[in-house]
């Protein structure tokens, strides 16, 4: 059973990533940004997921240098956006990133979504950072099978993470079977499915047999399903709520009763629409 908040999940290359970390899509920049990860970071958390399209990066470095946590225990993760694709803006947009965290290397750095055709290049751009050491992960966000065959068959380092929407209603049971099996561990965005499930009378049913919130079964049932998850929040009680899931178990048949849920429905854009 995984106990606690401190849990991490050993990547391909060896670099380990906690499994439950912070989101911060729409979390302004500024006093909100700086004070929700000082506020995750003194709960526990340690892994802070965040993007240059959530332009919030400097906030998120903000907060890290005002944290009495040392740089080496922390996981930051940012992310390539669509207009910076390319072998050389990628390296740009990576040296902006790195300024505005004001960090001296990130420990994972994604390829935000897959677009048509320029990713390939841009990934190569990615290998070039992992290799100087300035990235200690690189991955993917957003690519459906077919987008991580075609950059294996170009690559010399394949993704550690492929990061994407995944919830109950959106289980992904495929691409996560196709992920195990090239050893690519799966990352979840909008987790809660925005908050779109927590009146699912199924998860409601089970939240109050284990006195926990449906947030927190939601949660719970991706841990159990070795999934990586970064729930995004602003609240110091949310935040407290999301990291509470490790005294409880959910049993297979709850586990299942959650599969169930199932209805391949996304909140956000599929990969293989977003074109640019």
């Amino acid at each position: 059973m995984i106990k606690s908040i401190e849990h991490k999940v050993k990547l391909h290359n060896g670099v380990q990533i906690p499994q439950l970390g912070l989101g911060v899509y729409l979390v302004e920049e500024g006093k909100t940004i700086v004070d929700t990860v000082k506020t995750a970071i003194q709960l526990g958390y340690r892994s802070i997921d965040t993007a240059a399209f959530y332009a919030n990066e400097e906030g998120v470095g903000q907060a890290i240098k005002e944290s009495a946590i040392v740089r080496e225990e922390l996981f930051i993760t940012t992310k390539l956006w669509n207009d910076d694709h390319g072998y050389d803006a990628t390296l740009n947009a990576f040296e902006t990133s790195l300024k505005k965290l004001d960090l001296e290397y990130i420990d994972l750095y994604l390829i935000h979504w897959p677009g048509k055709d320029k990713y390939i290049e841009s990934w190569k751009a990615l290998e070039r950072l992992y290799e100087e050491g300035l990235v200690k992960a690189i991955g993917v966000s957003n690519f459906h099978e077919h987008h991580l065959e075609r950059l294996m068959a170009n690559a010399n380092e394949k993704p550690t993470v492929n990061q994407v929407e995944l919830h109950p209603r959106l289980a992904q049971e495929e691409l996560r079977q196709y992920c195990k099996e090239k050893d690519i561990k799966v990352e979840a965005w909008s987790p809660l499915a925005r908050g779109q499930l927590l009146n699912e009378p199924t998860i409601k049913y089970i939240a109050n047999k284990h006195g926990k919130s449906p947030a927190q079964i939601i949660l719970r049932w991706h841990l159990q399903n070795d999934i990586i998850v970064i729930p995004k929040s602003v609240s110091p009680t949310r935040l407290k709520e999301n990291a509470d899931i490790f005294d409880f178990q959910l049993s297979m048949d709850e586990m299942n009763q959650i599969d169930q849920l199932n209805m391949n429905e996304r909140t956000g854009k599929n990969p293989d629409e977003l074109l640019f």
